[in-house]
Formats: C-alpha cells, sequence, structure tokens
C-alpha cells in the first residue's frame, strides 16, 4: 500500500454563526483566529468550510457536510475551529463527528482548548445542547409576556405597521390603512364566493403589491386553517392575538422543521381590539364558507393534507421549468404539464399545456441521442477511469486505517489478559475487555473483504496431497506454492 507523506500536516478550518442578527464579519474572524493557530503549529490550512446564518441545532449544513464527506476522502490530517459548539450544538452530532474524525487519523482542535478529547466533546457536547434548549425556553417565554400584554411576539403580519420609536422585538403594532382595505376586500370577495386563487389573479391584475411587496399566490390568501396561517385566518384580523396554536420542532433525520399544533390549554388568546380590521359578521361569513368548502380529506400528525403527502411523482417531477418565467411546470389536471405561476396566481403569460408522455418522449430521446455520441462516451469512460482510480486509493487508505484499529485493540486486549493473568482481575477490566471484543467485532467484518483469501491447491483431485487419500506428511502439496488458484472446484 502506497501512503504519501506530507511535509506538514494539512489542516481546514470550520466556522459558522447562527442568525442574520449576527454579523457577517464573524465567519471572517473566526477563520482568522484559526489561521493564526494553525499558523502558530505549523499546518498548511488547506481549505476552509462554512455555514452562514444557519443553527448549530442540525448537521444539515452544507460547510458542516462537505467536512464530513472530506474526512472520508482523508483530504486532510487536523480540522480547527473556534469551539467546540461552532461545529454542532447536539451532543450527538459532535460525537458523531469526532468519531468519524478518530477513526480516520484526524485531530480535532480548538485555539483555547488545543486538541479536542473525548472528554472535551462529552462535556462542552452536552453543555452546548443544554444551552440550545434553555435558550429556547427563554425565548418562549419572552413571547408569551409578550402576547399577554397585548404585543405581536412575532414578525409583522400584512395588513400593520410597526409603531415608530418601538424597539426591536417590542411587539407593538398599528394598522396600516391601504392595506388593512386589501385585507377586507379579500375577506369580502371570499364570501361572496370567489375562490382564494380568483382573487389572487384579481389583485395581481391590478398590481396590488402582496406581503413583502411580492405577488400574491392563492396559499398567501387560503392558508391553513389549522394552523391560523393565510390572510383569511389570521385572528389578528378579528381583532384577536391567538399565540401558540402551533410549535415547530426539527426532525433529526432531515433537519427541517416540523409543525405541530398545540391543544387549546396551551394556546394564549387575547383581546386585542385596537388591532380590528374585519368585524365579527365577516369573519364568520368566511369561517362558515370555509367549512363548507373543505374537503374531508385525511392529514397526517404533521396537518399535511395526505393527498398532497402521498401524490404520485412521475420521471420529470420537480424538473421542468416555465421558459417565461422561470417558475415550476407541474401536473395540472390529469398528466398535463403547466405552468404553476399562471395557474395559481395569473402572473405568467404562459397558458401553454403538454402531455407528460410527450415531454418524457422529448426528454428521453434527447438525452439518448447525445450522451451516446462518441465524444461524450469518451469523457464518460476517461471520468469513469479517474474515479475508479480514486476510490481504489481511498479504499486503500481505509483498509489500512482498519488494520490499524485493528492492530491496536489486538495489543489492548493482549495487554488486559496479561493482567489477569497476573492477578490484577478488577470488574473494571472486565467491562473494558468486553468493550474491546465489541469494538473489534465491529471492525473485523470491515477488514475482512480485503484479507488476501487462502491459496487452495491447483492440482487436479487425483493429486494424493489434496483428497482424502493424501500422505501423512505435514508440507502441503508444492502446486499451492506456485500455481495460485485452482482450476478444478
Amino acid at each position: 500500500m502506497t501512503v504519501l507523506h506530507h511535509p506538514r500536516p494539512r489542516a481546514v478550518i470550520y466556522a459558522r454563526y447562527s442568525t442574520d442578527k449576527q454579523r457577517q464579519e464573524s465567519i471572517a474572524d473566526q477563520i482568522e483566529l484559526c489561521r493564526r493557530y494553525a499558523v502558530q503549529q505549523g499546518w498548511e490550512v488547506v481549505d476552509t468550510y462554512t455555514d452562514a446564518t444557519i443553527s448549530g441545532a442540525s448537521r444539515h449544513r452544507p460547510g458542516f457536510l462537505k467536512l464530513v464527506d472530506d474526512a472520508g476522502r482523508r483530504r486532510f490530517d487536523v480540522v480547527v475551529s473556534e469551539a467546540v459548539d461552532r461545529l454542532g450544538r447536539r451532543l450527538a452530532d459532535t460525537s458523531d463527528l469526532y468519531d468519524r474524525l478518530n477513526f480516520h487519523n484526524i485531530k480535532l482542535y480548538t485555539p483555547h482548548l488545543g486538541e479536542i478529547t473525548t472528554l472535551h466533546i462529552a462535556i462542552m457536547g452536552m453543555m452546548a445542547q443544554m444551552q440550545l434548549r434553555e435558550i429556547g425556553q427563554k425565548t418562549r417565554r419572552s413571547h408569551l409576556g409578550l402576547a399577554r400584554e397585548g404585543r405581536i411576539p412575532g414578525g409583522k403580519a400584512y395588513g400593520y405597521d410597526v409603531v415608530d420609536g418601538d424597539k426591536a422585538g417590542g411587539g407593538y403594532r398599528r394598522i396600516n390603512a391601504d392595506e388593512a382595505a386589501v385585507v377586507h376586500r379579500i375577506f369580502t370577495l371570499y364570501a361572496d364566493g370567489m375562490s382564494p386563487r380568483a382573487i389572487a389573479r384579481l389583485l395581481n391584475d391590478e398590481n396590488v403589491p402582496g406581503p413583502r411587496r411580492r405577488k400574491w399566490v392563492d396559499t398567501t390568501i387560503r392558508g391553513q386553517v389549522a394552523r391560523g396561517t393565510g390572510i383569511l385566518n389570521n385572528a389578528n384580523y378579528a381583532g384577536v392575538l391567538e399565540w401558540g396554536r402551533c410549535e415547530f420542532v426539527k426532525d433529526p433525520g432531515t433537519g427541517k422543521r416540523i409543525a405541530r399544533i398545540n391543544p387549546q390549554a396551551k394556546r394564549e388568546i387575547v383581546e386585542v381590539p385596537e388591532l380590528r380590521i374585519i368585524d365579527d359578521v365577516l369573519w364568520n361569513r368566511v369561517k362558515v364558507r370555509q367549512e363548507a368548502v373543505a374537503t374531508e380529506i385525511g392529514r397526517d400528525e404533521q396537518g399535511n393534507a395526505l393527498n398532497r403527502v402521498h401524490r404520485q411523482r412521475f420521471l420529470l417531477s420537480g424538473v421542468l421549468v416555465c421558459g417565461v418565467c422561470g417558475g415550476r411546470y407541474t401536473i395540472m389536471g390529469k398528466d398535463r404539464y403547466g405552468c404553476a405561476g399562471h395557474r395559481n396566481s395569473g402572473t405568467c403569460p404562459n397558458d401553454r399545456t403538454i402531455t407528460r408522455q410527450a415531454i418524457e418522449g422529448r426528454v428521453l430521446a434527447g438525452l439518448k441521442e447525445r450522451l451516446l455520441s462518441a465524444d461524450v462516451v469518451a469523457a464518460f469512460v476517461e471520468e469513469m477511469v479517474v474515479a475508479q482510480r480514486r476510490d481504489q486509493a481511498e479504499a486503500r487508505n481505509r483498509r489500512g486505517d482498519q488494520e490499524r484499529a485493528l492492530a491496536g485493540i489486538d495489543r489492548k486486549i493482549a495487554s488486559i489478559l496479561e493482567a489477569v493473568e497476573n492477578g490484577m482481575y478488577s470488574p473494571a477490566l472486565k467491562e473494558r475487555l468486553s468493550a474491546l471484543e465489541a469494538e473489534h467485532a465491529t471492525l473485523a467484518p470491515r477488514s475482512a473483504p480485503w484479507k488476501r483469501r487462502r491459496r487452495r491447491c491447483c492440482c487436479r483431485p487425483t493429486c494424493r496431497s489434496c483428497t482424502g487419500g493424501r500422505s501423512r506428511r505435514s508440507s502441503p502439496c508444492s502446486a499451492t506454492a506456485t500455481r495460485g488458484w485452482p482450476r478444478w472446484r
């Protein structure tokens, strides 16, 4: 196995900050601090990995995932980060990263603590996770206090302005007369029988700006009744502040936030008559119509309609885009693709549709024609050869790592057995021996495919050295050492 020796350890830097309320320069400051530390240690900084405005509560961060992937490819020897909590705020994530780096013989350092050990990961990872939970609890408590005083704990909703002079997060709002007129009109049109999609088209045709000066779409208007989202479900317009209807949790598998609807007992409801835009009569008319047009379909535990969760996906689902507006081309009707922008909000003039079978046939025919040309095939073969060589080199590196790890475990087991033979038995030694044996059993199957197969005799079954009638001599058949693999099975 060929091992490449680098004159200096190759170091990489990881930097992260959580929210847009922090300075963008925070990333540069972290990188500079780590760079200076690496230079002092005599390391060569070969790359940096960054995640800006991304919480450390999830491992699903582009820079972090790239770091983990490159670690498996042995592209560096040392990782430097400002602190352990920059790598993640969940003990499971930081512990998993440390185990991966340790497996590949990659060291982890911070400028203030030096080399990070298992003890650092256990203590500081636990502290980071507890701090994250404590921040969430304090934020929720602060929002509850604002809601009880009739102040808005969330962002600015359409139809309202932040009160002049209000400090950031103060929650004071006042009615925006122009936007309030649009809200009242939306409620009236819907109560009179117009669909959210038709209302969105009408407002866009009249160039009425939507929330955040964007175009109107039907989902902005109808929202989701159970979660209280959308123009038609915002209780603030009826002079009621309802806080705590939903809470969000992160799926550890995907890193995505999932909304869970809270029971009535966990919600805080406060009257805010100064924010009323819609009278009770109009509000109730809208609620009656929503109940009348609601389709009785099942929902999953997050409140998503099951027909949307189980919607059939096709070959080009999520791939096609409109050539006019750049929006998505989605299935509308039976087996026909069309522009979602034209259908949902009328913002795109492209009214052309095409059958699913026709567009799939065109795409497949084009791929067949272009991808089978001689130059493309030659380029593919060249890339495949390069990829195979890279994979083989990485496999050799992994094999070396595993063999060294197994050898180290064997030495530790031998030391413990020697201690036991010398009368130094204790329950702690027994527990440590069991842990080492379990670790050995885990690593052994991984290295087994690379072990050289034992050579078998290559002569025919008539050979007395290989058949049941072989002589009692202890030496193996001479054909074994000279001919290699068997010619008969």
